[in-house]
C-alpha cells in the first residue's frame, strides 16, 4: 500500500527537516538512577506546535475514539530518553518478531554494566515462535558514543564481537545449516542437534557466520525510553530500541541502521501481561523459548486503525498513521502524520491517500501473512509548519498542488496534478502489500503491514512484497466513516 514510504522519496522536503547535531540547552538534565545524562522529556502543553493534530482532523470528528488515541501519543503520556543511555540489564522481546526474510525470531540480550554484552537469538520454523529451529549466542562488548547525527533521538555506538555459538534443535535443521555453512567457510565437521558450535571467536581466521547472513550491526543505534503515565506516577516501563535490520539480506553486514526494531522489553518492568516476555526471559541457550500455540486471527480490515506509538522510518522521518477499510467495498483511506521529532510533538505535513484494494491472498511466502493489491488514486497534502509550506511553494512546476498557493495548515487536493512531485508521489500508484492480524498482551486487535524496503524503494512490483512488517497498529473503532473529506482545519 502507498504510505509512509516517503523515506528516500521525499527529494525536495527532505532538505526542510534533516534533524541538526544535538546541542545540550536543548536538553533536560536527567538523574535517574543516578546516571546523568541528557534527554527528551515531552510536555504536556505544547505552546510551540503551529498546528494541533485535533484541527487537522476538523471538528467533526474530533471526539471519537480513534483520534483520542492518536492525540493521546501527543501529551497522555511522558517519554524521557537517556542519551547516551545506560542499558544495563536484561531485555527481552513482547512478542515473536519477523526479520525480512521471513526468519521468525525471540531475542534475549544482557548488558552489563562493564559495557559487555551476551546476546541470544532464537529462530523458529513457524510464525508464532512454537518450533524452535536454531539459536545464537553472540558475546562481545558495547560503548555507547554521542547523539545521532543521523537519527535524532537515538545514540551512535561502537561495538566488538568476541565470539559467536551456534546450537540446532533438530537434526533436519542441523543438516540444513550444515550445507549453508560449507559453501561459505569450508566447514567439514558434522552438526549434532543440540551441541554448540562457534561459529566465529576473536583471533580466528575462519567466519562461518557469513553462511547465516548475521550481523549485529543493530548495536550501532540505541534509545532507550522510559514511560510514565501521569496518572500513576509510581509505575514506568523501560523499553530498548536497537537498530533496524536491511531488508535484503545481503545488504545486513554492511548497513548502518537509520531506523529500529520492535523493542526489548526490561525484565523488570515489564507488564505482567506479558507471558512472552516471562517465557523468554528464563531461557537459555539448551533451552529456547517455546511461545504457547495459537491459531492465526482471521484477517477482518473493516474499520478504523491507529498507530500504537510515534513511529520511526529510515531516512529520518517521524509519523503516526491512523487507516480506515470500508465495509463490502473494498475502498481504503491513509492519513499520515509527519513530524519533525521521535516523540511526535512537531508536525511538519500530513498526507490523506484514497483508493481500493483486493480480495486478500493466504501468503505462499510469509506464513501466516495475507497478500493484497492497493492502489492509491487520491491524495490531500496539509502543511503543518513554516518550513515544509515554503519548500512546497518553492517547488517549481504545477506537480503538486498549484504552484505558490501553500498556506499553512491548509489542506490542498493533489489529484488534479497526479500526485505530489516534491514528495516523490505519482497518481495513479499501485503497491503490493503484506498484512497480518494478530493481538497484544492486553487483548487488543492489531494490524500489521509489510515493512518498507530499506533502500526507499516503493513495492510496486509482486517480487518487491515485504517479507516482514512494520510497528502494529491497534483497533480503534469499527465504524466506516472516514476523514478524507473533512476539511483539515
Amino acid at each position: 500500500m502507498w504510505q509512509d514510504g516517503l523515506a528516500g522519496e521525499c527529494k525536495v522536503l527532505q532538505a526542510g527537516w534533516q534533524t541538526p547535531r544535538p546541542v545540550r540547552r536543548k536538553g533536560r538534565l536527567c538523574t535517574a538512577n543516578k546516571h546523568p545524562g541528557w534527554c527528551e522529556k515531552s510536555p504536556h502543553k505544547l505552546k510551540s506546535t503551529p498546528v494541533q493534530l485535533d484541527k487537522s482532523y476538523g471538528k467533526l470528528y474530533k471526539h471519537n475514539q480513534c483520534h483520542y488515541m492518536l492525540k493521546h501519543l501527543q501529551d497522555g503520556e511522558q517519554i524521557s530518553v537517556q542519551m547516551p543511555p545506560d542499558i544495563a540489564g536484561h531485555w527481552v522481546s513482547e512478542s515473536c518478531e519477523v526479520r525480512p526474510g521471513p526468519e521468525f525470531l525471540t531475542r534475549s540480550y544482557h548488558f552489563s554494566s562493564n559495557r559487555t554484552f551476551q546476546a541470544l537469538q532464537f529462530y523458529y520454523r513457524d510464525n508464532h515462535c512454537t518450533k524452535p529451529s536454531y539459536a545464537l549466542l553472540i558475546e562481545g562488548s558495547l560503548h555507547p558514543r554521542q547523539a545521532s547525527w543521523l537519527v535524532r533521538g537515538g545514540t551512535e555506538s561502537d561495538y566488538q564481537l568476541s565470539r559467536v555459538l551456534l546450537v540446532s534443535y533438530s537434526l533436519p535443521v542441523a543438516k540444513d545449516i550444515q550445507v549453508k555453512l560449507e559453501m561459505s567457510c569450508g566447514l567439514t565437521e558434522h552438526l549434532q542437534p543440540d551441541l554448540s558450535y562457534e561459529l566465529w571467536v576473536e583471533g580466528s581466521d575462519r567466519d562461518c557466520t557469513h553462511g547465516l547472513d548475521f550481523s549485529m550491526q543493530e548495536l550501532q543505534l540505541l534509545r532507550m525510553e522510559r514511560r510514565f503515565r501521569p496518572s500513576e506516577t509510581a509505575r514506568h516501563a523501560e523499553e530498548l530500541f536497537v537498530g533496524d535490520v536491511h531488508t535484503e539480506r545481503t545488504q545486513r553486514r554492511n548497513y548502518r541502521p537509520t531506523g529500529y526494531q520492535p523493542p526489548l522489553q526490561n525484565i523488570k518492568t515489564y507488564e505482567n501481561s506479558c507471558n512472552t516476555c516471562q517465557i523468554i526471559s528464563v531461557a537459555d541457550l539448551h533451552h529456547p523459548p517455546v511461545l504457547p500455540s495459537r491459531t492465526d486471527h482471521p484477517l477482518r480490515l473493516y474499520g478504523n486503525w491507529v498507530s500504537k506509538r510515534c513511529e520511526v522510518r529510515p531516512g529520518v522521518l517521524f509519523l503516526t498513521r491512523h487507516f480506515v477499510f470500508h465495509k463490502d467495498s473494498n475502498i481504503w483511506e491513509g492519513h499520515y502524520y509527519h513530524y519533525s521529532d521521535p516523540v511526535c510533538r512537531h508536525p511538519t505535513f500530513s498526507i490523506s491517500a484514497k483508493g481500493q484494494y483486493s480480495p486478500g491472498v493466504p501468503s505462499t511466502t510469509v506464513m501466516g501473512g495475507t497478500e493484497y493489491t492497493f492502489t492509491v488514486t487520491q491524495m490531500k497534502v496539509t502543511p503543518m509548519d513554516v518550513a515544509t509550506t515554503s519548500l512546497l511553494n518553492v517547488f517549481s512546476g504545477d506537480e503538486c498542488g498549484k504552484h505558490g498557493s501553500w498556506k499553512l495548515g491548509v489542506q490542498q487536493d493533489v489529484t488534479p496534478t497526479l500526485g505530489c512531485a516534491a514528495l516523490g508521489i505519482r497518481l495513479p500508484h499501485t503497491e503490493y502489500e503484506l498484512f497480518y492480524m494478530g493481538q497484544d498482551s492486553a487483548g487488543h486487535r492489531l494490524l500489521f503491514n509489510g515493512q518498507r524496503p530499506t533502500n526507499g524503494s516503493s513495492p510496486d512490483q509482486p517480487h518487491k512484497r515485504a517479507t516482514s512488517y512494520q510497528p502494529p497498529l491497534i483497533h480503534c473503532s469499527s465504524g466506516q466513516k472516514g476523514l478524507y473529506t473533512v476539511p483539515a482545519i
